[in-house]
């Protein structure tokens, strides 16, 4: 540690003041300011606005660090909000010298130790009181300064460089998705129009309570995919797998004999089609518009069964598409990884970087 640098435990240094529940109203008006809660400051859902003068409303300023306390992102910090603090947030409360970016910096150095806490409620609680005996390193305020200065030009790096990486995720994604979309959509010399269930027939699954399920080495099949691996199979491979109910749309290839449950519909029937195809044929088949059902959407594959599509008649031709298809599938998964790993890699750095900081290393 620096010369000039103590160590304080975080109780002695802030404290952290509870949100309480106020009466809510939907709409703004004098002397109402917006009810923060984490959806909210992330702009993913309107705010309830509540009375500064109602005796539950604890009001936080702009500049004032916001620590969330209850909920699985509990120890996330956020600032710039004015407003009054939901029962799930509290407001850092300084009771010493310090730079507040310093003192954020610090907390989010905290956030993967402090995340979901108490493990084993149903609802993850903040240790404040753990928290407050936290070894917090406090230099000198010019020196709390620069390492802020030092963070905040790296941290803009760092945003840069992920956001590059992300875009270039989805564009490796939209590249497949529009080729995908290309094949189906250009038709070539063979390609006829029948009815859906003349290229494959859709089947419900089959139930198999959890009690009747013993380990083994064939996958159960649901409407996310392989959930589990048992001792029988129904459906011989290799199998084409998509949600009934729930997860629609999703399309998975099974290469081994398997068991599909009954939130799933498999391909009973490809009639004599190239089953690798026909999982291509599903994927960029929108499916969802076929579902039904306003709390649990559920798919009738009656309704999908009388569509007219087009399709190439000759299996080489489908085999050559789904051969091309795979290679792209493949090279796009390969560029994912590589964008994953770098996205990975910043997180890191960053992680890395506020340890240096809070250990005079920076």
């Amino acid at each position: 540690m620096r010369a000039g640098w103590q160590i304080k435990r975080l109780g002695e240094v802030c404290e952290i003041i509870k949100g309480r529940k106020p009466i809510l109203k939907a709409t703004a008006s004098d002397g109402y300011l917006p009810y923060l809660v984490a959806k909210v400051m992330r702009g993913s859902a309107e705010a309830e606005y509540a009375s500064v003068k109602d005796r539950n409303a604890v009001t936080v300023m702009e500049s004032e660090t916001i620590i969330i306390c209850d909920g699985s992102n509990s120890g996330e910090v956020f600032t710039g909000f004015h407003g009054v603090l939901s029962s799930t947030m509290g407001k850092i409360a300084k009771k010493a010298e310090i730079n507040d970016a310093y003192l954020r910096a610090f907390l989010t150095s905290t956030f993967d130790v402090f995340n979901g806490a108490k493990t084993g409620s149903a609802i993850p609680h903040l240790d404040k009181e753990a928290m407050y005996q936290l070894e917090f390193p406090l230099p000198p305020l010019p020196e709390q300064k620069r390492i802020v200065g030092i963070l905040d030009e790296a941290f803009e790096g760092i945003a840069t460089a992920k956001a590059n990486a992300e875009k270039n995720l989805q564009n490796a994604r939209a590249l497949f998705e529009s080729h995908l979309q290309s094949v189906f959509t250009q038709r070539g010399e063979g390609w006829v129009e029948k009815n859906f269930d003349e290229i494959c027939v859709l089947q419900r699954g089959f139930d198999l309570p959890t009690h009747s399920r013993k380990e083994g080495i064939f996958p159960l099949v649901s409407s996310n995919g392989i959930t589990d691996r048992i001792n029988t199979w129904k459906v011989k491979a290799p199998g084409v797998v998509t949600g009934r109910s729930g997860t629609i749309g999703n399309i998975h290839y099974i290469e081994e004999d398997y068991w599909p449950l009954n939130t799933a519909l498999y391909i009973k029937d490809f009639h004599g089609n190239y089953e690798r195809y026909i999982y291509y044929f599903l994927k960029q088949f929108d499916l969802s518009k076929y579902s039904s059902g306003a709390g649990v959407p559920t798919l009738n594959r009656n309704n999908v069964h009388s569509v007219k599509v087009w399709f190439p008649k000759d299996t080489t031709e489908q085999k050559s598409i789904a051969s091309k298809l795979d290679a792209l599938s493949e090279e796009t998964q390969r560029l994912e990884s590589i964008y994953q790993q770098k996205l990975d890699a910043l997180e890191e750095l960053k992680k890395s970087l506020l340890n240096q900081a809070f250990t005079g290393e920076l």
